[in-house]
């Protein structure tokens, strides 16, 4: 598959709706997880979602399309998304909302190294002020009097690491497959993956409970879906800056659904990320930067 010309405009819509269903996602996984065990949650999730993503395989030319001449890509950029997947809804049982998707948002700071050097795309001065700006932000939200560092903690900025290798090859299989041909084979890899540990842990989920476990399948499946598109217009370094506006929309979120209090410290971390990223994306689309580009 030919990659899509290059449009940020374009990418910062898709990853607005990536953030949107990745913010439910959470919200959804905090549900899941007071009654089923996280294999289990990720299991049900991956064959649920292979089902709601069967249209749009369809209509790509169904099965035989779904081909592609790069698993073992595939099974890479997904044994490490699936370990970064579990340690990040086992953060969500351990610490706040907030605070998982503070530590999360190491995550495009490791990005944006790894894409510079292996992905040959350059850190520009734009790119540079978005990262230290988004950093910084992060620093702030999770400032010196928040909860002490606890095994929580760890877990999750584990699980930034490994979602940035993942945000890396899902960049490199653009190149050669299409989204909706990334997310088949996560789907069905991570399935095969978490059958034996989720089988293990296996207990049937309440009625109160499935609706959750719907819209977490959903959510997640179709914010990597946007998110793949999003890294189809443009480089990494500029697609996953734009994620940072999930930090101060999860503090909201804390706010209006756990009672979780913004302080000054969040709103001045929130301030910093917006203006980084906007100040990225107002110099890529000015005419002296598209000039410096040629």
């Amino acid at each position: 598959m030919r990659a899509a010309p290059s449009n940020t405009i374009k990418a910062a819509c898709w990853m607005l709706v990536s953030i949107a269903l990745l913010l439910l996602m959470a919200v959804s996984g905090r549900a899941i997880t007071r009654e089923l065990d996280v294999f289990q949650v990720m299991e049900m999730r991956s064959v649920l979602a292979f089902f709601m993503l069967m249209p749009l395989v369809l209509k790509e030319g169904g099965l035989r399309a779904m081909r592609t001449r790069v698993l073992p890509s595939h099974i890479a950029r997904n044994a490490a998304h699936y370990i970064g997947q579990f340690a990040w809804l086992m953060g969500l049982t351990m610490i706040p909302m907030a605070q998982v998707i503070a530590i999360e948002f190491t995550a495009p700071i490791w990005a944006a190294i790894m894409a510079a050097l292996f992905l040959s795309e350059r850190i520009t001065p734009g790119k540079a002020i978005a990262i230290v700006f988004g950093l910084t932000g992060v620093v702030l939200i999770v400032h010196p009097s928040a909860t002490p560092l606890n095994p929580g903690h760890l877990i999750v900025l584990g699980a930034a690491f490994v979602f940035a290798v993942s945000f890396i090859m899902t960049k490199f299989l653009t190149g050669t497959d299409s989204a909706t041909k990334i997310i088949f084979w996560m789907l069905i890899i991570q399935s095969v993956f978490g059958l034996i540990p989720a089988l293990r842990v296996w207990v049937w989920p309440s009625l109160e409970i499935w609706p959750w476990i719907f819209l977490i399948a959903f959510s997640g499946t179709f914010a990597h879906f946007c998110m793949a598109r999003a890294l189809a217009y443009a480089d990494a370094t500029v697609v996953m800056p734009m994620d940072y506006l999930r930090v101060p929309a999860s503090a909201l979120l804390g706010y209006l659904l756990y009672q979780e209090q913004v302080d000054g410290f969040t709103a001045v971390g929130a301030a910093l990320i917006v203006t980084g990223n906007l100040f990225n994306l107002k110099r890529r689309a000015s005419p002296r930067h598209a000039s410096e580009a040629r």
